[in-house]
Order: C-alpha cells, then sequence, then structure tokens
C-alpha cells in the first residue's frame, strides 16, 4: 500500500475540502502507458468496492485497486509546494527507471 507524507495528507485534505463533496477518497492507480510503461493515476473517488485496499492517513482515506497495490507496495506520496518544485511525486521503490516527467516508471 502506499503511505502519504504528512504534507502530501494535509494538502489532500484541503483539496477534498474545496471540493465541497462528502465521502470522496483519493484513489492511486497504476495504468499503462507514459513514458516508461506505467503511469500514475491520482483522483478523487466516491466508488470503493470491494477488493480495494484502504488507508487512512489523518482525515484522507486512500483506496488503491488491487492490481495497483503491488506496484505500490512500500510507495509514498509526498508534496512539494517549493519554487524548484511543486506538487505531488511518488517515490517507488519498485521502480526500475523513471522518465524526467516523473509520472511515468517501469
Amino acid at each position: 500500500m502506499i503511505t502519504l507524507t504528512e504534507k502530501a495528507s494535509t494538502k489532500v485534505s484541503e483539496l477534498i475540502k474545496a471540493e465541497g463533496e462528502n465521502g470522496l477518497a483519493l484513489r492511486v492507480a497504476v495504468r499503462p502507458g507514459g513514458c516508461s510503461g506505467f503511469s500514475y493515476e491520482m483522483y478523487f473517488d466516491t466508488d470503493i468496492v470491494e477488493g480495494d485496499t484502504k488507508e487512512t492517513f489523518g482525515d484522507v482515506q486512500v483506496v488503491v485497486d488491487p492490481s495497483s497495490a503491488m506496484l505500490l507496495d512500500g510507495a509514498t506520496l509526498d508534496y512539494s509546494d517549493g519554487l524548484q518544485q511543486a506538487g505531488f511525486s511518488i517515490d517507488n521503490p519498485n521502480a526500475q527507471r523513471s522518465c524526467g516527467c516523473g509520472q511515468s516508471f517501469s
């Protein structure tokens, strides 16, 4: 299962509150595609199905589908708002290589 840092959890919580919809969870998934073979996908979701892996970080529920869970095992989602780099990033120990965009891996 993917882990959220405190900064990532705080930012996701802010974004969920801004959506104004109850019951939203952050869904993190891995899909075929991108420069290196797989790409990360993150979005808010209320459709949590049997088999999804669920974890709570603060007041943020994170949901991962079974096929993505094995590719995200041990990964960490972080958030940065610095001048050089801003946004979410995933540190994934399962990635053998990644591309320059940081959104694709193999």
